[in-house]
């Protein structure tokens, strides 16, 4: 019931994910990230939260995209029922759809991206989704936005959208976590939400909030 992307930033090593589904709550259910280990998008017609956290765990004890999905995923009889999709920090993708997850399913990956989805409109959303990225110019944030909008565009969920998300974690900059949980044109909501957050107050306090290569900012 969902649409997902995870990538890697090239130029500064940060990590992000967007999703959109036509259910409440993709953020809360479906993405999940640590600069110092990965990113995991878990979803499917019984998502397993678990199977997201403890890929992450496992990518911070050093295992590949590709160890972890396949470890995780080979322990749970319920995984013909999900998807989970996993990008390591050095930009290994890998990524398992069972095969009682709604048609049209499946997911798409490369080195430093990975696109996966079920109950879709057909194979042609992951291919808008991974070209939204890849084909946009601007920021990492705004990237990962035109992907979504692209797969919508395509066909998306093939009930609709309810809700949608944003994820990008680094090194050099605190989380960027937005979720919009319901809205009727979920995508617009959460592009309206970040550029609120590039902006005014919270953009100017951005820059004293402590990150994992300066933890100390923002003590004066």
């Amino acid at each position: 019931m969902t649409f997902s992307i995870l990538a890697q930033d090239l130029g500064t090593g940060a990590l992000g994910g967007a999703a959109a589904t036509g259910a409440l709550c993709v953020g809360g259910w479906v993405l999940r990230g640590d600069s110092r280990a990965g990113m995991t998008a878990s979803q499917g017609a019984a998502p397993s939260t678990i199977w997201g956290e403890d890929a992450l765990e496992h990518m911070r004890a050093g295992q590949s995209a590709a160890q972890v999905v396949a470890g995780v995923t080979a322990a749970d009889r319920g995984r013909a029922w999900r998807q989970l999709s996993a990008l390591d920090r050095h930009g290994g993708t890998a990524s398992h759809s069972g095969d009682r997850n709604t048609p049209w399913c499946g997911a798409v990956g490369e080195v430093g991206l990975v696109v996966s989805g079920n109950l879709l409109a057909g194979p042609q959303v992951l291919d808008a989704l991974r070209r939204g990225f890849v084909d946009t110019s601007g920021t990492f944030a705004e990237r990962l936005l035109a992907a979504l909008r692209a797969a919508d565009a395509a066909g998306g969920d093939s009930r609709g959208l309810q809700s949608a998300a944003l994820l990008v974690v680094s090194d050099d900059a605190p989380p960027l976590n937005l979720r919009i949980d319901w809205a009727q044109d979920p995508i617009a909501a959460l592009q309206g939400l970040y550029q609120r957050s590039q902006s005014g107050d919270y953009a100017r306090w951005l820059p004293t909030v402590p990150t994992r290569n300066d933890p100390e900012r923002g003590h004066d």
